[in-house]
């Protein structure tokens, strides 16, 4: 028997948003439902090369699918020329454990995560929201505006990045593909979240920088940066009075948005409201209504990279894109 070998460029190739947001729906409504098994992600850290790998095994008994991602987290990386974030996804058959594909997943780290953030505002931000702020400008934020722009019809796109040059390439990249948005750099992180309806912050911080008296009632927040201990870019006010969403207990209680605050006891796990799964599935409400600060604590599970490698695999199988080898 053979595996199939996808490189980033051919799952770039076969892999879209639109695609992507159902596949991760998809993935959020069988966690809901239960229908998943899931351990939480093992981390291994390098402190003498400030980086780390994160090991992501999933399986989804109703789909017949499962499969492991490896992906690293080196911010140090761009300077030697090399990307910060790399991963690997092995689709494994369940009923024989054989490796159906092995591919790329850097991609699609980056367009679940993306995705995911995506789904959250679907569920969670108020149906007229149309003003985005996006709280960085680089790798990540590049497939949030995406999912935001399908899932929103957004008028108005802010920016905020400490390298302002990274802004306004940013701007360049975008500004003629969404021509019904106006893209403004703001010169500071309150100016950028002034009016903001939808809110994506995507920075490695360990320390607040999002204050609670610059987001306005009704605002939906999705929460991206926090992925391990001790990162967290929002203010603990903002979770004291919001509605808070996450992607997984176990998950964003360790490393996600609300780690620190539940450290400290600021917050209790009684003040989350729900899994994003349960939301998705009927089964807890979302927003109630307008007034409602939401917030999403993305940590991103293994379940998303599952269904969108399934759907790349699938993809590549009907378009004959791949290399297939024997590896046993």
């Amino acid at each position: 028997m053979k595996t199939l070998f996808l490189s980033s460029k051919q799952v770039k190739r076969l892999l879209t948003m639109k695609d992507t947001l159902k596949a991760v729906e998809t993935a959020f409504r069988h966690a809901g439902m239960g229908t998943v098994e899931m351990p939480c992600k093992v981390y291994l850290f390098f402190p003498k090369h400030n980086g780390d790998i994160r090991v992501m095994p999933s399986y989804i008994p109703p789909l017949n699918i499962s499969g492991v991602k490896v992906v690293n987290v080196h911010p140090d990386n761009p300077k030697k020329g090399m990307l910060s974030v790399m991963a690997t996804f092995i689709l494994i058959d369940p009923r024989t454990g054989f490796q159906q594909a092995i591919m790329d997943a850097t991609w699609i780290t980056m367009m679940r995560t993306g995705a995911a953030a995506g789904v959250a505002t679907k569920y969670l931000a108020r149906k007229n929201a149309n003003v985005l702020s996006l709280v960085g400008t680089g790798a990540q934020a590049n497939t949030q505006l995406e999912a935001m722009m399908i899932v929103r019809k957004i008028k108005k796109v802010k920016l905020f990045d400490a390298r302002k040059k990274r802004a306004e390439e940013f701007v360049g990249r975008y500004q003629k593909k969404y021509r019904a948005a106006q893209f403004r750099i703001a010169r500071s992180l309150e100016e950028c979240l002034a009016d903001a309806d939808i809110v994506c912050t995507m920075t490695p911080v360990r320390k607040p920088i999002v204050k609670a008296k610059w987001i306005k009632p009704g605002c939906h927040i999705n929460a991206i940066g926090a992925d391990a201990p001790g990162k967290e870019e929002l203010e603990p006010a903002i979770l004291k009075k919001a509605k808070i969403v996450i992607d997984d207990w176990a998950q964003a209680s360790h490393s996600g948005e609300i780690n620190v605050p539940l450290s400290k006891g600021i917050i209790k796990r009684r003040n989350i409201r729900a899994e994003i799964g349960k939301v998705v599935a009927g089964l807890k409400p979302g927003r109630t209504n307008d007034a409602d600060i939401t917030v999403f604590d993305s940590t991103g599970l293994g379940l998303q990279d599952l269904t969108t490698a399934y759907l790349v695999y699938k993809l590549a199988r009907k378009k004959k894109v791949g290399r297939w080898l024997e590896i046993i």
